[in-house]
């Protein structure tokens, strides 16, 4: 996909209803007052060599800096948001609010916007080692933090 694609995708999301209940289609997981997508997601990688993942990692990085510098063009520059301390959290089985406790798992910080009552926070993140890596977007009402 191109940026371009990727705003388009944004741009509908942004847009979409919530749900009442938690909802699952394609590529987007759903919830009251919130939506995740991944923009883009890698293959696995559990008998790739190291360089091949350093690579992969380059190249989600560079679609993730060049997704933020369209957006903040639109919107202004983003806020930086650090998610270590909802995994830190969500790890000692305290709780975390959705969609934090989904995101965190993947994505260590987020590049976010406050738009129209709603956030719009993009990243980069790999579960594990052997997992895809993955351009996601979430939307959301009230605060991200």
């Amino acid at each position: 996909m191109t940026t371009d694609a990727y705003l388009a995708a944004i741009d509908r999301l942004r847009l979409r209803d919530f749900p009442a209940g938690p909802a699952r289609s394609a590529m987007v997981e759903s919830g009251p007052g919130f939506h995740i997508a991944g923009l883009r997601v890698s293959q696995e990688f559990w008998d790739a060599d190291l360089a091949e993942v350093a690579e992969a990692a380059e190249e989600f990085e560079a679609e993730l800096t060049a997704l933020v510098q369209a957006l903040s063009l639109r919107w202004g520059e983003p806020e930086s948001f650090d998610l270590a301390d909802h995994l830190e959290r969500s790890a000692r089985g305290l709780p975390v609010p959705p969609p934090l406790d989904t995101l965190c798992g993947y994505v260590p910080r987020m590049h976010g916007w406050r738009v129209q009552g709603r956030w719009i926070g993009v990243g980069v993140g790999q579960g594990d080692r052997e997992l895809p890596f993955q351009l996601l977007v979430a939307v959301g009402e009230g605060e991200p933090r």
